[in-house]
């Protein structure tokens, strides 16, 4: 597993440089269960992710990359299984259409390493209304 160290964080970044890697290098770089959620957008099944059950004060980074994308501020238990957040740290995420069910959804990644993350569905708590459905996997969380 990836350990990111304060130095290779930006913890505000004025810009987010892209991390593009070939997937040789992303392999080499992400266990296989990381390597399949992050690079070719899998989804873990639910409730067996640690960070469910996650309380403490702190940051979700993401497992590709590091960037902060989340804070427990913006956490909340959505009954799904899967880690939710009522939204993303500002310019952390880029989202796309993803039609791979009947229905299209709309799917969430990184915008530093473009590593899926998970979908963000109408259903989330105020303020937002919005649901960040993210991949246990895809996430690092570093408690402050």
């Amino acid at each position: 597993m990836t350990d990111f160290t304060e130095h290779h964080l930006d913890k505000n970044p004025e810009s987010i440089e892209k991390l593009t890697l070939a997937d040789a290098e992303w392999r080499e770089r992400l266990p296989t269960e990381r390597h399949k959620v992050l690079r070719n957008e899998g989804t873990e099944p639910a409730g067996t992710s640690e960070l469910n059950n996650e309380t403490r004060s702190g940051d979700y980074l993401c497992a590709g990359c590091g960037l902060k994308l989340f804070t427990t501020e913006m956490k909340y238990d959505s009954g799904t299984g899967w880690p939710s957040f009522f939204m993303p740290v500002e310019g952390r995420v880029a989202t796309k259409t993803d039609f791979k069910l009947v229905y299209p959804r709309k799917e969430y990644h990184c915008a530093r390493c473009e590593g899926h993350q998970g979908h963000v569905f109408n259903d989330g708590p105020e303020p937002t209304g919005k649901r960040y459905c993210n991949n246990g996997l895809a996430l690092i969380f570093s408690p402050r």
